[in-house]
């Protein structure tokens, strides 16, 4: 005889109720804490894209797959990692206040984010200009479309190229295996150095602390460190792995 199933239970009363212990909430009374009282040249950001608190799509949330749901449902949202903020959020912080007359914004993003970002930067005071970078993270995420592996740099200018230009032959392609949720590969912020060592430079929503480096956010940690392009690659190979010249 088949066992009886709650048909009242769904993925998401699952979901929910365990997104709602693990969502991490902001310790600050305000939105933001105080940007520096400086210009910047070039400026690096990872905002804290918000996603609704959405299930990613997987089938552990199906009841025709999961049956009575005796497999734990997936679990996985970036909210559950760090204090997410909405778009009309995002556009709320003065990063124009820090802007100097010519700057460039690099600015990670996903592809459902990707129009949220444009209209972002604009708000911010920047033209979108290209695809600086595209990230193949060699490992794949569920997705409703195509299996998700990639995440992406917008550049947008606001003024002129700031002068002088470092390295030209920094390769927008990095293929570098994810590491922990949301940590970004270093090649990044380092090509991004060579290519404006004597600019005043920031990164904000900063989870680093890097040497050359303004910081904003959060979770900064209290030591510098070095950037990849100071360290010595040989040791552990990594200038082959990543093929960058």
């Amino acid at each position: 005889m088949d066992e009886k199933v709650d048909k009242s239970i769904t993925g998401y009363s699952i979901y929910h109720i365990e997104a709602k212990r693990r969502k991490k909430i902001n310790p600050l009374v305000e939105i933001y804490p105080k940007l520096p009282n400086e210009k910047y040249d070039i400026i690096y950001a990872d905002p804290p894209w918000d996603y609704g608190g959405k299930m990613q799509y997987d089938k552990s949330s199906i009841k025709t797959e999961n049956v009575g749901f005796k497999k734990n449902v997936f679990i996985s949202a970036a909210e559950f990692q760090y204090p997410t903020l909405k778009l009309k959020e995002l556009k709320e912080l003065d990063v124009s206040s820090i802007t100097a007359d010519n700057c460039i914004l690099f600015m990670w993003t996903t592809g459902p984010q990707m129009a949220n970002s444009i209209e972002l930067g604009i708000k911010w005071g920047f033209e979108y200009k290209t695809i600086a970078f595209v990230w193949d993270k060699q490992v794949h995420n569920p997705g409703r479309y195509t299996l998700s592996q990639t995440e992406f740099v917008l550049a947008f200018k606001k003024g002129r190229f700031p002068t002088p230009r470092g390295a030209r032959n920094i390769r927008q392609m990095v293929s570098v295996h994810r590491g922990k949720h949301s940590e970004k590969p270093e090649i990044v912020i380092d090509g991004i150095t060579k290519m404006f060592p004597q600019q005043k430079k920031i990164e904000l929503f900063a989870r680093n602390n890097y040497v050359g480096w303004d910081n904003w956010g959060l979770e900064i940690p209290d030591k510098k460190v070095q950037i990849l392009s100071q360290k010595d690659l040989a040791d552990n190979n990594i200038e082959t792995q990543l093929q960058f010249h």
